[in-house]
């Protein structure tokens, strides 16, 4: 195939690859700690972050976060605020880029639930912020930058 106005080749490309895959995070505090899983998924396999995964259409960023909490901890929340959105981006082996994750950050309030983790999680448990400061933890890009920041929306 060519393009008309310049006789060139048109490069085909896999669209459904090259855009962002919008997807939420949903940072939830019990007092006073956060709660992170360990990822058992890419990105960030075995890394702790937040619970989280792409939203279903028609699906609200909130809804979208208080259902990912459930799935991924069985901790029964509600999400009040949305307060920030990073990139994620999962690279192959050879370092070619497989996906482009855009995360939205949602508050989220415990209702009810301890942390059990589900199908995408290694592990959950809470955390104290000061633990995620000072740590060796392998923690995923951003986690505590979002958590300080969440924790001074409470």
């Amino acid at each position: 195939m060519s393009n008309k106005l310049c006789n060139e080749p048109i490069i085909q490309y896999d669209l459904q690859n090259l855009r962002p895959i919008v997807a939420t995070i949903g940072v939830l505090f019990k007092d006073g700690k956060v709660l992170l899983v360990r990822r058992a998924n890419p990105p960030d396999v075995g890394r702790w972050g937040f619970p989280g995964g792409k939203i279903e259409r028609g699906e609200t960023v909130k809804d979208a976060a208080i259902r990912e909490l459930y799935e991924e901890t069985s901790i029964v929340s509600n999400a009040f605020n949305t307060f920030n959105a990073v990139d994620a981006f999962d690279f192959d082996s050879s370092g070619k880029l497989r996906h482009h994750f855009v995360l939205v950050a949602a508050l989220c309030i415990w209702v009810s639930g301890d942390p059990l983790a589900g199908d995408d999680a290694l592990e959950a448990r809470f955390f104290d912020i000061e633990d995620l400061i000072n740590t060796d933890l392998a923690l995923s890009l951003d986690v505590k930058e979002i958590a300080l920041q969440a924790a001074e929306l409470l």
